[in-house]
């Protein structure tokens, strides 16, 4: 503890500071003998609640000739966006790196919705006016159930006396399986086919149900959804079926998604996430972030780095924001941020040229020459001027961030 002097306002950017002394625990041991330790139990015993309510084991003798693999539980403090602890979080994760392929685990693969797609829904509301709800599966990989036979050791914390000599089989999937993405996305596809939704074949993440004009979509990426329904009867309806079939959190009302906000009454959809990105980058006072009027300057010159070194792992996580936000809303920063990461030339750029000139060549398109105050891809390929940033943005469809 320590004393700031100030006003209420100017000394709660202190909060996390104070909230915040201890770090994550890395064992089971560090969590129960942490000064958060009431917390941490208590999240260990929900972890396990749902496990066992879910039957995801039983307890066996190990088969001769098989092996377990391990387990470890994983710590995590959730964070408000204040920087006050929001929740305890503990999870059992199974040693899915030591599994072996061909006999623990064969296929991996598990589909997520396109963000293309989401942007078609996202519009497809904004035009007709769809309620938009959201919904979260708690404990989603849990539901998966396994086709192959996998023994685990039993969990820190929680082994039965007397029986310590066997192992757990799994019957359902876990986090940490290799197999646990595809075996949870099979699971909600049995489920939700099964009840009379059809899956969208361009994307095998979407779903609908519509009769009469009356209906709705499900968007599935991983365990979050987003419901996208006529009225709001049709929605609940299908938080209904679902939340029967699976433990759900129920988010609610999904006016912004994605960092992208829903503008009603027919308006363009736009961002509501930039004071996001901005916290972001001033994370870093290295990076000497500086309001400006364009993505990037025509007159801006990179050099190499000879301050302070870079953490590159800080480094990669504020790129990765600045990626994410560039592919869901904001195709504007796109050159800024190429250019960030650019390292040497890209060998695919000569096959592309290539295969755009057989194109030409064969007929199948053509080039038609477009002058720059009217061409909507430069900030995609240059720095452009203030005026010429706006102009282009505005022509995609975005929205300024600010009045």
């Amino acid at each position: 503890m320590f004393l700031v002097e100030g006003t209420n306002d100017s000394i709660n950017s202190y909060g996390p500071i104070c909230y915040n002394l201890e770090s994550d625990p890395e064992t089971f041991e560090e969590a129960i003998k942490s000064q958060d330790s009431a917390f941490w139990k208590e999240a260990i015993q929900e972890e396990m609640d749902s496990i066992m309510g879910n039957k995801t084991w039983k307890l066996v003798d190990l088969p001769p000739g098989s092996k377990p693999i391990g387990c470890k539980w994983i710590f995590k403090r959730k964070m408000k966006v204040d920087g006050t602890i929001d929740k305890f979080k503990a999870r059992l994760v199974a040693k899915g790196f030591t599994q072996k392929e061909g006999i623990d685990y064969f296929d991996t693969y598990a589909p997520v919705a396109r963000i293309a797609s989401i942007r078609v829904l996202l519009a497809l509301a904004s035009i007709y006016k769809f309620i938009i709800h959201q919904m979260d599966v708690k404990t989603a990989f849990l539901n998966g159930e396994l086709d192959e036979e996998v023994y685990m050791k039993q969990p820190e914390g929680f082994v039965i006396k007397g029986q310590e000599h066997k192992v757990c089989k799994l019957t359902k999937s876990l986090y940490g399986l290799k197999q646990a993405p595809k075996q949870w996305h099979q699971k909600f596809d049995q489920v939700v086919l099964a009840n009379g939704y059809k899956i969208n074949e361009s994307d095998k993440c979407i779903y609908s149900k519509f009769h009469n004009g009356q209906g709705v979509m499900i968007c599935l990426y991983v365990d979050d959804m987003l419901i996208f329904g006529t009225d709001l009867n049709e929605v609940e309806k299908t938080k209904s079926f679902l939340s029967k079939s699976f433990d759900m959190k129920d988010l609610g009302e999904a006016d912004v998604i994605l960092g992208i906000k829903i503008i009603r009454d027919g308006e363009n959809v736009g961002l509501s996430q930039s004071h996001y990105i901005e916290k972001v980058l001033k994370k870093f006072d290295h990076f000497d972030c500086k309001s400006v009027s364009t993505p990037f300057d025509q007159n801006t010159n990179l050099q190499p780095h000879k301050g302070c070194p870079v953490a590159q792992l800080e480094y990669s996580k504020v790129i990765g924001c600045l990626m994410y936000a560039m592919t869901c809303t904001r195709p504007d920063i796109a050159y800024a941020v190429g250019r960030l990461i650019y390292n040497g030339k890209s060998r695919h750029i000569g096959l592309r040229h290539s295969y755009v000139k057989d194109l030409i060549s064969n007929g199948v398109i053509s080039i038609v020459f477009v002058r720059t105050e009217k061409n909507l891809a430069d900030p995609l390929t240059k720095g452009l001027t203030k005026d010429m940033v706006l102009k282009t943005s505005l022509g995609m469809g975005l929205k300024p961030i600010s009045n």
